[in-house]
């Protein structure tokens, strides 16, 4: 068939039920619902069999939903309707949850029901949970929608009972840092990520706080800041303490859209003379002691990495495996964050260890160079070039590695250099359900990260053409069908680190691994004879140099435009017609990769 997603941004779940829908054999279209643009004309040209709207924040014209079967994504259960469904499902405690995908009516929710698929609520961040359990069951309930649909068979379902959420007001969101406990505000935080927010005051100025992670050992003045440690701040609670890894200054009238920063680059000046707390003591040695006991062991609410290290890397090994985990918000890697998992990444060389994990969580894997603090910067293009030299460091230390077998572990998605910086190691493992956008050219740059030798050398110079190119994204299953990645692990995003452990030790007690090992060096100093690393880095970083210096090349406008969620003008080219994708043409990025932000079947992404 011929299915036409129609979306207000093309986020993280529009993408995956794109790839999904493309390889169940469908041709697949994208029109973007924005203001001035005629939504109705679009869908006439394009004479869909089917309309799927998996993430859109506006009602679709009566026109449409007249004349055409259009099928609305809901994360929430049957019969569930308002604007904050997600985020009140995790501050009411909801232990499960759903996506049930409707038929468009004039009233918002309440449409005949084609498919529901139900999911459990795990006590993580509301943008991991809607990139994890809510994309898979709606990844589930879109796929038996439009089978039910083909079918020409299928009556869907009325509704006949409803419960209405209230829309989710700042008011009903702020933290009352004198009187509430850890456990609530960790929930407030967790149910307004990434979008949007919780509204703060903090050292004088009026913040929207990102994220949040316990603390079990500070204590101090509840409000009050007691530390910083990697770009996060800790604040006192009346029963312990949370981090806040990010802040986002409150829009003024007439300017820009601020950008969501690591909250010490956030607060700057205005931050008061704290102790900066040293990494884990789980870098100090091996063993499963990743520092302080999460009360909760390997599924710690946290929001993060969900380990109960109290910062955004750790290490252990379990036999003659290491595991290297690190999340960074939103997946975006500063030039600090590059260069302290390069640290890490040292050190976890130094143990003797065949088989070394990176990654394992269950959200993002890595999206590349952090565009956010970039933006920030006073000079952009100096950052740019620190950021992205960075990021060559450390994927050049993972590629010539040759003394253990890397093994990359992607449980959430990876896009642009974050794909590149998977591929060097020598396995790519996938979580079912991680979309891949291994390409650079939505943002107006030609890439680094050793592409050119690693993207060919896994799928061939002509497919590794196309996919830079296309600029689509891949399902795992169409990746491992390139040969892009090694291994589709079928299983929930809370499982994943659990399953790795278990893959990773059946590698390691292989016996085909001690030659594996032995024949590393072999191939990479053949590779190496053929056209050194070096090379590729030059060529590379040359063409990003250029683009970064240049104050008319349109990566420093679609940087700018991507951080500060400036709205899309229309349906980028590469998404409208994927013919003109091979024109070359320079396109806006599709979309911010966040959570929903009302949660409601018309939503926020």
């Amino acid at each position: 068939m011929h299915i036409l997603l129609v979306a207000s941004a093309f986020n993280s779940l529009t993408q995956r039920v794109h790839a999904e829908l493309r390889d169940h054999g469908h041709r697949v279209s994208v029109e973007l619902a924005v203001p001035g643009a005629p939504l109705t004309d679009a869908v006439r040209r394009r004479h869909p069999d089917l309309i799927i709207a998996p993430m859109l924040t506006t009602a679709l014209p009566r026109e449409i939903w007249a004349d055409h079967t259009c099928l609305i994504v809901h994360p929430g259960p049957v019969g569930d309707r308002g604007p904050s469904s997600l985020d009140r499902a995790i501050l009411d405690r909801e232990d499960r949850w759903g996506v049930t995908v409707l038929q468009a009516t004039g009233e918002m929710d309440a449409g005949d029901v084609w498919a529901f698929a139900d999911c459990p609520v795990p006590e993580v961040a509301k943008s991991d949970l809607y990139r994890g359990e809510i994309a898979d069951a709606a990844l589930r309930a879109v796929l038996t929608a439009v089978e039910r649909f083909a079918s020409g068979t299928y009556t869907p379902r009325p509704q006949t009972t409803h419960h209405t959420r209230p829309y989710l007001r700042q008011e009903d969101r702020r933290i009352d840092w004198a009187a509430d406990p850890t456990d609530r505000i960790l929930r407030t935080l967790r149910a307004a990520d990434s979008r949007p927010g919780v509204l703060d005051e903090l050292l004088g100025g009026a913040w929207y706080l990102h994220g949040g992670r316990p603390e079990y050992e500070l204590r101090g003045r509840p409000g009050e800041l007691l530390a910083t440690r990697d770009g996060a701040v800790c604040r006192a609670t009346t029963d312990g303490a949370v981090w806040i890894p990010e802040l986002r200054a409150r829009r003024e009238p007439g300017q820009p859209a601020p950008v969501k920063l690591p909250a010490t680059l956030a607060l700057a000046d205005r931050l008061p003379p704290l102790p900066e707390l040293p990494a884990p003591p789980s870098f100090d040695g091996p063993g499963g002691a990743d520092g302080p006991d999460c009360p909760d062991g390997p599924d710690c609410p946290d929001g993060s990495r969900g380990d109960g290290v109290p910062g955004d890397m750790g290490y252990r090994e379990e036999g003659r495996v290491g595991f290297l985990s690190f999340s960074f918000p939103g997946g975006a890697m500063a030039t600090d964050h590059c260069r302290r998992l390069l640290h890490a990444y040292r050190h976890a060389c130094a143990r003797p260890t065949s088989v070394l994990v990176l990654g394992g969580g269950r959200d993002f894997f890595s999206n590349g160079i952090h565009l956010g603090v970039i933006e920030a910067a006073a000079d952009p293009a100096a950052e740019s070039w620190a950021n992205i030299r960075a990021m060559d460091d450390l994927v050049e230390a993972i590629l010539t590695t040759t003394d253990r077998l890397v093994v990359a572990a992607l449980g959430g998605n990876a896009a642009a250099g974050g794909v590149m910086l998977a591929l060097a190691a020598d396995e790519v493992w996938c979580r079912s359900g991680v979309v891949l956008n291994p390409h650079y050219r939505l943002m107006g740059l030609y890439g680094s990260e050793y592409w050119t030798y690693t993207l060919p050398r896994r799928v061939g110079a002509a497919v590794a053409e196309r996919l830079t190119t296309d600029a689509l994204p891949l399902s795992a299953a169409a990746a491992e069908g390139l040969g892009l990645i090694d291994r589709t692990v079928p299983c929930a995003p809370g499982a994943f680190a659990v399953e790795t452990a278990r893959l990773a030790g059946l590698l390691a007690q292989s016996p085909a691994t001690p030659s594996r090992i032995a024949g590393k060096k072999a191939a990479r100093d053949r590779d190496e004879a053929v056209r050194p690393l070096a090379s590729h880095r030059e060529a590379e970083l040359t063409r990003m140099r250029a683009t970064f210096l240049d104050p008319q090349a349109p990566y420093h406008a679609l940087r700018r435009a991507f951080v500060r969620k400036e709205p899309a003008t229309g349906t980028p080219p590469h998404l409208a017609d994927p013919a003109s994708s091979r024109r070359g043409d320079v396109t806006a990025m599709a979309a911010h990769d966040s959570p929903p932000g009302s949660g409601s079947c018309y939503q926020e992404g």
